[in-house]
């Protein structure tokens, strides 16, 4: 059982990164799919290798996820399918980003939210991060995002 019990999530895996493969190497046009292309072979081959070895070779590790943390997981999981499925196409790359950074933050983060300091924390943590993302994106690999009013 422990071989199967590893090898069922892989394969899902796996199957998550062959349609990533798949949707990244049929659209058009093809430049503006180049980074999403060697990503997606990237988890590809990664998610492949993983497969392979959890049904070849047993693991040694026992444990399974709880309960409890999958609770803790679960309201993340489910902020970013809003993101990925909604967000992104009715908002943009960008907006949607920083709304669903500022809540996953808001969300996880231990600090008091009656006080004003951890929300300008929240904030410039928000906005490093989404300026890191579009000087990375946008400015060094030029990748395309959706493309959405506040940033085009």
């Amino acid at each position: 059982m422990n071989r199967l019990e590893h090898a069922i999530p892989a394969g899902v895996i796996m199957l998550v990164g062959l349609w990533v493969a798949w949707i990244s190497f049929t659209q058009n046009p093809a430049e503006a799919f180049l980074f999403p292309r060697l990503i997606s072979t990237i988890f590809l081959t990664l998610s492949i290798w993983t497969f392979v070895a959890a049904w070849v070779k047993p693991s040694e590790v026992n444990a399974t996820i709880s309960a409890t943390t999958w609770m803790n997981i679960l309201p993340g999981l489910i902020i970013g399918a809003i993101c990925v499925f909604w967000m992104g196409k009715a908002f943009g790359f960008y907006t949607a980003s920083i709304i669903t950074v500022f809540t996953l933050i808001s969300y996880y983060d231990p600090a008091p939210h009656r006080q004003i300091s951890s929300w300008i924390k929240r904030i410039l943590i928000t906005a490093g991060f989404i300026a890191v993302m579009y000087l990375l994106f946008a400015m060094l690999l030029g990748v395309f995002t959706p493309r959405e009013t506040l940033f085009r």
